[in-house]
């Protein structure tokens, strides 16, 4: 259904004249790998070729353009040696240096007393000027093949700029002129250039400020891409919204029942939250609710209480992880709550052996499973519901939005309650989140206990060891977390493994190793033995961020803190501290940091809360690095930069908000040109919506 006008866009980059099998493989190293890919490829930076000197007032270390005649060739008779092209301009003399040059071609290029007009860096070579492989040589009557301004691409080895320059070029002659689908009185008042004008700016620059993010045509460029973001997100909104169906009401006895057997009271926050979910739940318009919630604040006892609900309203629930453990772990946390609720509860992953899969899925057809907890495999075509009324997706982060739709499109009119221990800063939760309403819970349950965390230096790391042991024979256990699984090159890192062989060359077989390598059953045994106090003291990569729960575990050792973002690091502190006694988080950290890394273990050494952490790591690191986990629920902008463009988000929501309320099927004025937009930005997912009604 795409556009035809965006074909050729969307045309493997081989189309292009030049470019072959060998340099696509280069190309796709960049992202590269069709013409529009190319369009999106922004220069980094400019060459600014204007400055014209003649040679005795020429800058050294400096691009410049000069006018020369060709004094004299100066061939070496060892082929190592450089070539050496003599030159003048009547004030001055400079060498053109040339390694492995060829003396046939660099006759012709500069013929001896013609003049040509040559642009390259300038240096000093003792007291004589030179310049080392010239970018441009050209007869006098062929100036305008020096560029005044010439982008500067990001590269990869064995891609030069020039190849990459012809290329854009290629593909900005194939971008058509498209219909505008922004507002005029928006163009005017932002003193925007159309699409076309403004990608031209950006990739033929006529003034140095084109590659600086508050430049018009470089603005106009990263709205656009925000706008389709957010309509693509509102759309989904709107499709969610329009889903009519029963209000799914309880009478309270299942949440009753199964809150009684807890050991203490919902919080305030979780109080709210519940009261909020609810309301949308007893709605005839189907909900689309985010519970945003620091490390160990209870939203899964929050969830419960509305997938109890939506069972006493006669439909199923269901939970989906993005892990096995962390779905086996939810489920085990459940059970007992569930039991006590007489609600039968059920877990499917992709482990799940055959037979008790099909006994299963013939259970949840029929109705006699009432909540099912599972990984990706609840979203199978196969996995059929009786009456799916409520979803519930934890880590949404690492799920894409159409992975959410793929659930809540098992039943009619499904409520959806997605969850996060992962704070996003306020100024991105539009980029993520801008289709849901937001619930907040920030108060801890009472008994969790504050961890002590400390920033030590990896030469203390005998010391740490020393400490680790004496909390092992106190009967603590402990985590020990290491950034890589193997040794990498170039990097100064102990990898798990390696860390788990010397760790366990001291404590035995007391120690245990978990990392993203190991096969599920390997992963799931690791931690079990964990869980069951076999092993004392875990190594482990980040696999256990998030969710894993040992209220026993009371220290949590990060090797190599330096390395981690903010909230990860935050995540991992929080699998401590989870019983009745204190616990402790040690930041290793190696003997030379750079300042933002010293502020950021500064900002958790001070703080345990997970949002100010959160405005913190943007503040230090930006977003690109907060949003930058490649995790397919994270969308990765090629165009917009949210430290720049962060106002700009907020407008192209609203906008997108406006756009539906005044023409929510897209068929008005703009609506064709609206629709290029989306395609264009490859949201054809949401135009589809939109069909599917």
């Amino acid at each position: 259904m795409r556009p035809q006008s965006l074909f050729p866009l969307f045309a493997e980059i081989t189309s292009l004249s030049g470019i072959g099998p060998r340099l696509a493989k280069l190309f796709a190293r960049l992202e590269v790998e069709r013409v529009v890919d190319l369009l999106w490829h922004l220069p980094s930076s400019l060459v600014d070729r204007r400055a014209a000197f003649a040679l005795a007032d020429v800058p050294a270390d400096r691009v410049v353009r000069l006018t020369l005649r060709v004094v004299d060739h100066q061939v070496p008779a060892n082929r190592r040696a450089p070539y050496r092209v003599l030159c003048e301009d009547g004030t001055g003399r400079i060498a053109l240096v040339f390694f492995n040059g060829r003396e046939d071609y660099l006759r012709r290029l500069l013929p001896v007393g013609h003049t040509r007009l040559v642009s390259g860096r300038v240096e000093l070579f003792g007291e004589r000027l030179q310049m080392a492989h010239p970018d441009y040589v050209v007869a006098e009557d062929e100036a305008h093949l020096i560029p005044a301004l010439e982008p500067v691409y990001p590269l990869t080895e064995g891609l030069s700029g020039k190849v990459v320059r012809k290329a854009a070029a290629a593909a900005l002659a194939k971008a058509p002129e498209l219909p505008e689908w922004l507002d005029p009185a928006l163009v005017a008042e932002r003193d925007w250039p159309a699409w076309h004008a403004a990608l031209d700016a950006v990739h033929r620059p006529s003034e140095a400020q084109a590659v600086e993010p508050d430049h018009p045509a470089r603005a106009r460029l990263a709205y656009d891409e925000l706008l389709a973001n957010q309509l693509a997100l509102a759309l989904v909104r709107q499709r969610a919204r329009r889903r009519k169906g029963r209000a799914l009401t309880g009478d309270g006895r299942l949440v009753a029942a199964a809150l009684g057997r807890l050991p203490f009271d919902l919080t305030g926050d979780q109080r709210a939250a519940v009261d909020q979910i609810l309301a949308d739940m007893g709605a005839d318009d189907a909900m689309l609710r985010l519970v945003q919630g620091d490390v160990g604040s209870g939203k899964t006892v929050v969830a419960l209480v509305a997938m109890l609900t939506a069972v006493e309203a006669g439909a199923q629930a269901a939970m989906l992880a993005p892990t096995e453990i962390l779905a086996r772990q939810h489920a085990a946390g459940l059970a007992p709550l569930a039991q006590a609720a007489g609600v039968r509860l059920a877990v499917l992953t992709g482990r799940t052996p055959k037979g008790e899969r099909a006994r299963l899925l013939a259970d949840l057809a029929a109705g006699g499973i009432h909540i099912l907890v599972g990984t990706h495999a609840v979203i199978e075509e196969a996995i059929q519901f009786k009456d799916l009324g409520l979803a519930v997706i934890d880590e949404q982060h690492r799920f894409g939005v159409f992975q959410r739709l793929a659930l809540s499109g098992k039943g009619r009119a499904v409520d959806t309650l997605v969850m996060t221990a992962t704070p996003i800063p306020r100024t991105l939760t539009l980029t993520v989140y801008g289709d849901m309403e937001v619930s907040r819970i920030q108060e801890k349950p009472p008994g969790r206990q504050p961890v002590d965390t400390r920033v030590v230096s990896l030469a203390r790391l005998d010391a740490v060891v020393e400490a680790v042991g004496r909390a092992i024979t106190q009967g603590e256990q402990v985590y020990w977390v290491c950034p890589l699984v193997e040794e990498a090159e170039r990097l100064d890192v102990t990898a798990a493994a390696d860390r788990h062989r010397d760790l366990a060359a001291r404590f035995g077989d007391r120690v245990g190793l978990l990392h993203g390598q190991l096969k599920g059953a390997e992963k799931e045994a690791a931690m079990a033995a964990f869980a069951d106090g076999t092993t004392r003291l875990l190594v482990a990569t980040t696999v256990i961020e998030v969710g894993v729960d040992v209220p026993n575990a009371t220290v949590m050792v990060i090797e190599h803190a330096e390395r981690f973002g903010l909230a990860q690091l935050h995540q991992l502190r929080g699998r401590v501290g989870r019983g009745d006694k204190a616990s402790r988080c040690l930041l290793l950290r190696a003997e030379r940091v750079s300042e933002t890394a010293r502020a950021r273990l500064d900002v958790l050494r001070r703080s345990d809360d997970g949002f100010l952490i959160a405005e913190e790591d943007l503040r230090l690191r930006g977003a690109g690095e907060v949003l930058g986990t490649r995790q397919s629920g994270l969308p990765q902008f090629r165009l917009a930069d949210l430290d720049a463009h962060g106002e700009l988000m907020a407008r192209a929501r609203d906008e997108a908000r406006l756009i539906l309320a005044r023409d929510a099927e897209l068929q008005g004025p703009r609506s064709a040109a609206l629709r290029t937009l989306l395609y264009l930005f490859e949201r054809d997912a949401a135009v589809r919506t939109l069909r599917s009604g």
